[in-house]
């Protein structure tokens, strides 16, 4: 990792009242860090306390990816300080955090004539743009990429003026003296952080700063499953023990509570409602009524749902989405429909030409986050002013769409962030904290919004649902010599960008459903080497609003590619782990994962009857990538899709912290299984067929297979692995099915849910 000035903060007299963030030209904001009494703010990211506590600002939101660990580890690691001592704060939204990687991966939303411009994981132009739009948005793995160096930047400078502060009191070569546990240390002597943080406060550091040789790493081998860890996670005892505050349990003086009844999808509005039944209910205080929706607020969440339910809204109906118009749509795409050619190698059009040897066709239902928590928020208004706590992705994005529905100055939206309680991507949207904040508008007082299941369903935005085609042509060996992707669904990139960057209405985006996005096409570029390719993008309105779900489309490339491979090894009479090798010459990261994740499982060549499947994949993002190979084990019974075990091999660069990259790797992997199971809707007259947790097929407790994770050591950039296991799962779930004696299924969910 290289520092410059242009890629890390610095600060303005460390102590002083600006910090400037180098790009094009240097730029400057006010410190976002306040220091309180007997604490010194070191740039952006850390304060240090005269009590030694080291505090480290995270601009992200946690939802369990536990990224309030890895930056203060990062800290810790490069200041030399105490793990005991570290505490942790979310930063408040500025421009100085802002996510230049994901604002280069998405430059395409933002900049669409000429994204090529910002494109490149290091484009000045997205870090210029990150800054001026204090894109701050918690997305696609990119934390590391986006805010490692200026952390560790901040770090080193901090621990170099510790270091000076010292080396006054000795007289002795500050670059004599290093950071250990909480201590600058020289030969015999050393003084702690809390007695040196005063007087380095008042020193300049060095320009630039001057990191430690090697990056915080940890290699698997020294942390198996169970081992001591040297950072554990901050925020396990508070979620252990229950006392973690999530936007559900936030309290404030005079708070009401409300439920909400939103209309069907589609073009919809409130027409009526009984009010007079609803004041029956005891704790009812009133109704906030809007277009798309209808509130009840009361003394408890409770009464207020009781009131929805005797006010019984009724609403216009138009245009609603439907399951059969959803799937004509998606048909008449996929045999008619115009399309953008994603990919070319070779020359496709000659060898795809003529008949081909294989074609298969797929089905993808939309697919829901189901999250823990559903959404919820807090609002106050006075004025001008609103306060927000609620969970958010994109705290930006939030509070201009907060400003712009209730017509008040961006300066007077006040979000207060909080963790949520797995987000999946669901949180992207700021729906939930704009209707907070119109309920307690509404209301007169502080209201807390909390959506039931149902509500979630109905106004969620699911991952896209899609047709695809794939078709082989092959060599007498049965090697592939050409293959065709034609994939139909929305441009679904384009229209959650219309949204969240261009402040579209859900109805307004859909307007976007049908253009060219080769962002909803990410990963549908087989990783294998196949001589003649083309990949097809048919975008196609379905009315339907969708969204980003963990993992994208990467998880729709991964089931399509992955199935579709073990067909063509079946049809060749090939061993499904040959076949693939003698695709992966190019790509020996990927190979290695699979070769060890067989050996782990002990691969039995995957023959009918065994229940053995497997899939691999590479998934690039910011520049960076991540490789995964994994074995399921896996049949029917009388309760159906049973999974007994799940080996996965990873290579994601660096480890930061093994033990929460082998969390998320294990937690992607149920999720995935989820995926695989059901987490699916169909919807009919608008509504979802699916409205509660226990309607989706979701593993529980006792359907989690024994899960066997391990890692290759590299010293590339880290990768962030929380989408690898919930994109691979799925179809080597469905391989090892197959190989069990079930039919070939080209559905996802494999059930057939929510078709």
């Amino acid at each position: 990792m290289r520092f410059t000035r242009r890629g890390v903060l610095i600060g303005a007299g460390i102590t002083g009242g600006l910090v400037a963030a180098w790009t094009l030209a240097p730029r400057r904001f006010l410190t976002p860090l306040p220091a309180g009494e007997g604490e010194f703010a070191f740039d952006a990211w850390l304060k240090i306390g005269t009590d030694g506590v080291v505090s480290v600002a995270v601009p992200d939101v946690e939802m369990g990816q536990g990224i309030t660990t890895l930056i203060p580890q990062v800290v810790a690691t490069e200041l030399g300080a105490d793990w005991r001592q570290i505490a942790v704060e979310p930063a408040p939204v500025s421009g100085a955090y802002g996510n230049a990687p994901l604002a280069s991966a998405w430059s395409s939303l933002w900049l669409p004539l000429v994204a090529g411009l910002a494109d490149e994981p290091d484009s000045l132009l997205a870090r210029r743009y990150a800054q001026n739009e204090a894109f701050v948005a918690t997305a696609e793995g990119t934390s590391l990429a986006a805010h490692e160096a200026a952390a560790r930047a901040a770090a080193a400078s901090a621990r170099a003026v510790l270091a000076m502060a010292a080396a006054e009191r000795w007289d002795v070569a500050w670059e004599e003296c290093d950071a250990q546990q909480g201590f600058i240390v020289h030969d015999k002597r050393r003084l702690s952080f809390a007695e040196l943080v005063a007087e380095a406060a008042e020193l300049t550091p060095p320009d630039p700063p001057l990191p430690r040789a090697q990056p915080p790493q940890e290699r698997a081998a020294q942390f198996p499953a169970g081992a001591p860890l040297l950072a554990p996670r901050l925020d396990l005892p508070s979620k252990v023990d229950g006392t973690y505050t999530f936007a559900g349990d936030v309290r404030l003086p005079d708070m009401a509570y409300a439920a909400i009844r939103h209309a069907p999808v589609g073009d919809c509005a409130l027409v009526g409602f009984d009010g007079e039944a609803a004041r029956g209910v005891p704790g009812f205080l009133r109704l906030v009524e809007n277009p798309g929706w209808l509130a009840a607020v009361a003394t408890n969440w409770w009464a207020a749902e009781r009131a929805l339910k005797a006010a019984m809204p009724r609403f216009r109906v138009t245009a609603l989405a439907d399951r059969g118009k959803i799937a004509e749509r998606l048909e008449t795409a996929l045999r008619k429909g115009k399309a953008d050619r994603v990919a070319e190698v070779g020359d496709p059009d000659a060898w795809l030409s003529e008949k081909f040897e294989h074609v298969a066709r797929y089905n993808i239902a939309p697919a829901l986050h189901a999250g823990l928590e559903t959404a919820s928020a807090t609002a106050r208004v006075d004025g001008n002013k609103v306060e927000i706590w609620a969970a958010s992705q994109a705290p930006q994005a939030l509070r201009q769409a907060v400003a712009g529905a209730l017509d008040v100055p961006m300066d007077g939206v006040v979000l207060y962030p909080m963790p949520a309680g797995g987000s999946f991507d669901a949180r992207l949207d700021a729906e939930h904290a704009v209707q907070a904040a119109l309920v307690a508008r509404g209301a007169g007082r502080p209201v807390q919004l909390i959506r039931s299941r149902w509500q979630e369903h109905v106004a969620g935005l699911p991952r896209t649902p899609a047709r695809a085609v794939l078709a082989a042509r092959t060599a007498p060996d049965g090697s592939l010599t050409a293959l065709k992707l034609r994939i139909a669904m929305p441009a679904t990139m384009r229209e959650f960008g219309a949204r969240l960057l261009d402040g579209a209405s859900r109805r307004e985006a859909l307007d976007r459903q049908d253009e060219s996005d080769a962002l909803a096409m990410r990963g549908t570029v087989p990783v294998y080497q196949v001589p003649h390719l083309v990949v097809e993008h048919v975008p196609v309105r379905i009315d339907l609003p969708t969204g980003p779900l963990r993992g994208n489309s990467h998880g729709i490339a991964a089931f399509l590619i992955e199935t579709f491979m073990d067909e063509l090894a079946g049809r060749a009479g090939r061993e499904p782990l040959s076949y693939r090798m003698a695709m992966l010459g190019h790509d020996l990261r990927l190979a290695n994962c699979l070769q060890r994740a067989a050996s782990l499982a002990e691969w039995n060549g995957g023959a009918m009857g065994t229940g053995q499947g497997l899939a691999c994949y590479r998934m690039e993002t910011a520049g960076r990538e991540g490789r995964i190979g994994l074995i399921a084990s896996a049949r029917r019974d009388e309760r159906g899709i049973r999974v007994d075990k799940l080996t996965a091999v990873a290579d994601i660069g660096r480890i930061v912290n093994v033990d929460i990259a082998r969390q998320q790797i294990e937690g992607g992997l149920i999720f995935g299984m989820g995926l695989a199971r059901g987490a699916a809707t169909s919807f009919k007259d608008g509504l979802p067929a699916n409205g509660r947790l226990g309607m989706l097929g979701l593993p529980m407790l006792s359907d989690c297979p024994e899960i066997e994770v391990d890692f290759i050591d590299s010293d590339a950039d880290p990768f962030d692995p929380g989408e690898l296991g919930a994109i691979i799962a799925p179809p080597a779930i469905a391989n090892a099915l197959a190989s069990a004696g079930s039919e070939r299924l080209r559905t996802l969910p494999l059930t057939g849910a929510g078709q």
